[in-house]
């Protein structure tokens, strides 16, 4: 993002985090750790083209010895002037950064890269604390001492930023819709010459989308951009027999949501169970349980905590998520749906469909999108079994989830196994998407020998 095109809130931050870095030894403090483990990522804070996570600028005010306090704290009466400042300031420019065209499927990126980076955090502490037991000398011990220390505040920062993403997340849901463009009528040239018989038109160039990376500050990494999924479909004017089966749109609903519509007919989601007391005393003892250990600073335990809860039956997981998030706990919730999207297929669909019933379509959504980002060939599998026990709505499902999140040639690999039982539900899934993608999908398994 060129200087010139930043937002007002956002240009007004830049200025301001420049000048509060101008007050510092930038060699020192925290300020020296963030230019030595990601300078990259601290010139484009400086320049407008990223906004640091709140984390970096609570370190920052504590440099300048005024201290930040927590993301709300820094909004009360009680902070000082300067963190109050602070926090108005970065609070409007993530506002107007995140308006951007294509906001929201950046923050979900981001979402999905530091919850990897909480999860592994988590597994180091794990692993140091054990290791710290069979130091053999004092030096060891020492340094094993320094690098859980570190592995605390990695946690403890990945922690914050997925509460801080998934805040940022919920202010663009709440927003209402831009009102959708006039339609402008366009009128051809009279020299214009008409198009030849039987040519279709040249499909649109796709744009690649950015990916946030793994550094402080969520920083666009073009080198690991994926082709985004897409969103527009292509005329073409080859002969309807030569273009396959065609649908009404009118009469065909589309989508994870209508994942089982036949012949005109919605199969819906399983509607919301009724949780037993035995159900409802286990998610209090959990809550209490994961806000006891984050009080003890016992980050590594809390995470095994959650991943037993992920195994759960799903139709716990509403309650526990209104449980979590009332107790403040809304991080640990985020890292509860990253282990649910790591279950065998049945479950993932199973929990997604629980969130779905209860209204945590956001979440239901998160899981899926996650949980195809697996082997092709485990795709292919889960869809066999699936199949096999006549789950066909999950089928659906899930395959609607992976044709959209995943490239048309990974698509195409996931049929390697059973290609005469997989290639007509990929294809089906894939027509289900748009028209476009379906083509695309037909495409690359031409490519890749699968007749269709």
């Amino acid at each position: 993002m060129e200087v010139e095109q930043l937002p007002d809130q956002v240009r007004e931050f830049a200025v301001y985090l420049r000048n509060l870095l101008a007050r510092l030894d930038q060699d020192a403090g925290w300020c020296g750790i963030f230019w030595q483990r990601d300078p990259d990522g601290m010139r484009a804070c400086l320049t407008g083209a990223e906004v640091p996570p709140w984390d970096v600028m609570e370190a920052l005010l504590q440099d300048l010895g005024v201290g930040g306090g927590s993301y709300e704290a820094a909004a009360d009466a009680g902070a000082g002037a300067e963190a109050v400042r602070a926090r108005a300031l970065h609070r409007a420019s993530l506002t107007a950064f995140d308006a951007r065209p294509g906001g929201r499927d950046l923050l979900g990126d981001r979402l999905d890269v530091m919850l990897r980076e909480q999860r592994y955090a988590a597994e180091r502490q794990v692993e140091l604390a054990q290791l710290l037991h069979t130091a053999a000398t004092r030096e060891q011990a020492e340094a094993m001492r320094l690098d859980l220390a570190w592995a605390r505040d990695d946690h403890e920062r990945a922690t914050a930023r997925c509460a801080e993403l998934h805040r940022r997340i919920a202010d663009l849901d709440r927003q209402p819709p831009p009102p959708p463009p006039l339609p402008v009528p366009q009128q051809r040239p009279q020299s214009a010459p008409p198009d030849p018989p039987g040519r279709s038109k040249p499909p649109k160039e796709r744009k690649r989308r950015p990916r946030g990376s793994a550094r402080f500050a969520g920083m666009l990494d073009e080198a690991e951009a994926p082709v985004a999924g897409a969103t527009e479909s292509t005329v073409d004017s080859t002969p309807p027999a030569a273009q396959g089966p065609l649908r009404d749109p009118a009469a065909s609903p589309r989508g994870a949501r209508f994942a089982g519509a036949v012949e005109g007919q919605e199969a819906a989601p399983p509607a919301p169970q009724r949780l037993d007391g035995e159900a409802r005393a286990a998610i209090a003892a959990c809550v209490g349980t994961l806000l006891r250990l984050r009080a003890e600073g016992r980050g590594g335990e809390a995470h095994g905590a959650l991943v037993e809860a992920a195994h759960w039956p799903a139709a716990r997981f509403p309650l526990l998520a209104a449980e979590l998030n009332r107790a403040g706990l809304g991080a640990d919730w985020a890292t509860l749906l990253w282990e649910t999207a790591s279950l065998p297929a049945d479950l993932l669909v199973a929990a997604a469909d629980a969130l779905t019933a209860a209204g945590r379509t956001v979440d239901a959504q998160q899981i899926l999108r996650q949980g195809v980002a697996r082997p092709a060939t485990e795709i292919g599998a889960s869809v066999l079994r699936l199949t096999g026990e006549g789950r066909h709505r999950e089928t659906r499902a899930l395959l609607d989830a992976y044709i959209r999140v995943r490239t048309p040639e990974e698509a195409a690999r996931s049929v390697h196994d059973d290609p005469g039982r997989l290639v007509p539900l990929l294809v089906e899934a894939a027509r289900g998407v748009s028209d476009e993608r379906y083509w695309d999908v037909v495409h690359a398994l031409r490519v890749a020998g699968f007749p269709t």
